[in-house]
């Protein structure tokens, strides 16, 4: 009955199975079950084998009768909404081969009654919260053959005696969220343990500085993950060697593991090898294709590779990651890129020292989603053969790349980075139509023209439900994004943000009123060019604006007083322009009291800056603002209005007097001297 949608019976279902005392398998999986009675008068199905309540959202806790169903073979209450410490009451469940427990809230430590079940093969307690230890009677389960432990906190020691005595486990996956005191595996040095293991994923615990000897005996490994476990130092090439010919995913990432890539070693089957965030050094295998046939994933960042990228990569035929970002790496791209490699998805160079340029081969790769090759040496033009990639992120950041902005850019794409390079010309119009773009980055280039008046086509700027943004399996792009006055690294959360840097160029015009409709941008920096008019009137329309920078160009006019509407504004810098009048005040722009943002507009006045406007000598008591430019407005008309008075006296006085001065008859007329 899994799947059926039986809520609505609430508990008149449970009648019904009490019904049936030769019931042997209940499975009630994704039903929607929120209501378990805490008592039944009798139990009549005693004889039940396997019970599945998995994945109901069940308002009440396990009820005390189910452990009377002692005949129980297999218990699968995952991810049932269940909670608490768990229960000793689970060890009368003597019969039970397997237990899964996975994805609820139960806390604290394993109750030793687990003791007890000794037919169970499997156990499963993934994705809990417990913060407790591991109970020294667990070595007890001799029959244990799968066990997970995945995603909680555990704490505590685990020594030979929770494992001597598990002679048959082949599957054993912990992992713990708990960074104040993480689980330690303290094992003698040459504890050689009874099992052979198949699967091994060890992460966030503690089993370095060396490479455990027990460890080291492990020869049946197919799919091993040591991550963030503190191990330093060289592992054997024995090992490798032993494990090589079955070995299908290997990760020992965040780790301080030194030494050379094994470059005679041959991996047949592997399809993952993640090595990222270590101390390997020295050049990558020439012949890795050779070595790695079967190569999917490829993720060697963060480490002291140095060398050129062999050319052999491009003959790897399933890689679909292709990751090298922070080395030492130099020479050129390799170059044949070929329709084989279809299934690649992402090429990660960045952060190394690789020149020449970017090979028109690369458009080969039609399925290519993420390329980034940002802060290289990399040289010359965007070869237009790229348009036949899928390409949606595109980071050339930080070269030295030039000519023309490419106008052949698809509009799936989602962010475009292509600051600090020398690119000319002007901002194609043809990318008005990139709809799905969220992040455009242009600064330091050599662009002149101005601003495109279509921006507003920019849909992801303006409603979020218009982008889908597509997650990579075992992939986190990053890339640096200005903002707030600063450079900041964004992984995960890259996918909300929403910006559009165009500084330091040579853009001239006048700012586009069309860019006030994104409404959900978050930063805009259009510094350090020579653009020139008024800020537009509703750039208060720009709600979620968290930067904004206009500095050092040629604008004009009053600021305005919509800009006290922009209630998300954390960073604001206006400085160095020709900006007059009043300084409009009222919401977020009272926090932003630094008078360096104003700096350079000789002819503005009051708060932040010391500069009083006419009128403030007389009054003490704030000032009421108005709407987009009427406070400065009025400001600057108050001025001409009292300069107008004052010449309008002065060109009077004078009209008269000095005829009166100059006339003599004129004088003897009106005052007879």
């Amino acid at each position: 009955m899994g799947g059926v949608k039986i809520n609505d019976t609430k508990a008149d279902w449970l009648l019904a199975i009490n019904m049936l005392p030769s019931l042997l398998e209940l499975s009630l999986y994704s039903c929607e079950l929120e209501h378990l009675p805490s008592s039944l008068t009798f139990l009549n199905f005693t004889s039940l084998h396997v019970l599945d309540l998995s994945y109901n959202p069940f308002t009440t806790s396990i009820p005390q009768w189910l452990f009377n169903l002692t005949s129980l073979t297999n218990l699968d209450l995952s991810f049932s909404n269940q909670g608490g410490v768990i229960l000793d009451s689970f060890g009368s469940l003597v019969s039970l081969k397997y237990l899964y427990l996975g994805g609820n809230h139960f806390y604290g430590s394993i109750p030793a009654s687990i003791g007890n079940l000794s037919s169970l093969k499997e156990l499963d307690l993934s994705y809990n919260e417990m913060n407790g230890t591991i109970p020294k009677i667990f070595g007890q389960l001799s029959k244990l053959v799968k066990l997970y432990l995945l995603e909680n906190s555990w704490k505590g020691v685990i020594t030979e005696a929770q494992l001597m005595n598990l002679t048959r486990l082949e599957e054993f996956v912990l992992t713990t969220n708990n960074k104040s005191k993480p689980l330690v595996f303290n094992v003698k040095y040459d504890w050689r343990p009874p099992f052979k293991l198949k699967i091994l994923h060890l992460e966030s615990c503690l089993i370095g500085p060396e490479f455990p000897k027990w460890l080291q005996v492990q020869s049946e490994l197919t799919y091993v993950i040591l991550k963030n476990v503190e191990i330093k130092g060289t592992i054997p090439e024995e090992w490798f060697s032993v494990i090589s010919s079955n070995l299908t995913h290997l990760d020992l990432s965040n780790n301080q593991i030194k030494g050379n890539l094994p470059h005679q070693l041959e991996f047949p089957n592997v399809t993952k090898l993640f090595l990222q965030s270590n101390l390997f050094l020295g050049p990558i295998p020439s012949n890795i294709s050779d070595l790695m046939p079967s190569l999917q994933y490829l993720d060697l960042l963060e480490n002291l590779l140095y060398g050129k990228i062999p050319l052999s990569i491009s003959k790897i035929k399933h890689l679909n990651i292709l990751v090298l970002r922070r080395n030492n790496l130099s020479g050129e791209l390799p170059d044949h890129w070929n329709k084989s490699q279809m299934d690649l998805l992402v090429v990660d160079i960045s952060y190394n020292n690789i020149h020449g340029k970017i090979l028109s081969s690369m458009g080969f790769l039609g399925s290519l989603f993420i390329l980034v090759l940002s802060d290289n040496n990399l040289s010359g033009e965007i070869p237009s053969s790229l348009q036949s990639c899928s390409i949606e992120s595109m980071d050339f950041g930080g070269n030295r790349l030039s000519g023309n902005l490419p106008s052949w850019i698809e509009s799936d794409i989602f962010m475009l980075h292509l600051r600090s390079n020398l690119f000319s010309g002007t901002i194609p119009k043809k990318w008005c139509n990139l709809h799905k773009l969220r992040i455009l980055d242009l600064a330091q280039n050599n662009l002149f023209g101005g601003i495109p008046d279509c921006f507003n086509n920019f849909n992801a700027m303006v409603d979020h439900n218009t982008f889908g943004y597509k997650t990579i399996e075992n992939y986190t792009e990053k890339a640096y994004i200005v903002t707030k006055g600063r450079e900041y690294e964004y992984d995960r959360t890259l996918q909300f943000v929403t910006c559009i840097d165009l500084s330091g160029n040579a853009l001239t015009g006048g700012i586009p009123i069309q860019i006030t409709s994104l409404n959900r941008l978050g930063m805009l920096n259009l510094s350090m060019n020579h653009l020139n008019g008024s800020i537009p009137k509703n750039i208060g329309n720009m709600r979620w604006l968290e930067t904004l920078d206009l500095s050092n160009n040629r604008l004009f006019g009053p600021i305005p007083g919509s800009m006290s509407s922009l209630t998300s504004l954390v960073h604001l810098n206006l400085s160095f322009n020709n900006l007059i009048g009043r300084i409009p005040s009222g919401n977020q722009l009272q926090t932003l009291n630094d008078v360096t943002i104003y700096k350079g507009n000789p002819l503005l006045c009051g708060s932040p800056l010391p500069t009083k406007c006419p009128g403030d000598e007389t009054s003490d008591g704030p000032s009421i603002t108005g709407v987009d430019d009427k406070q400065g407005g009025d400001d600057y008309e108050r001025i001409w209005f009292y300069s107008s008075i004052g010449l309008g006296f002065v060109v009077g006085f004078w009209s008269v007097c000095g005829t009166l001065l100059l006339k003599k008859t004129w004088r003897h007329c009106y005052f007879r001297f």
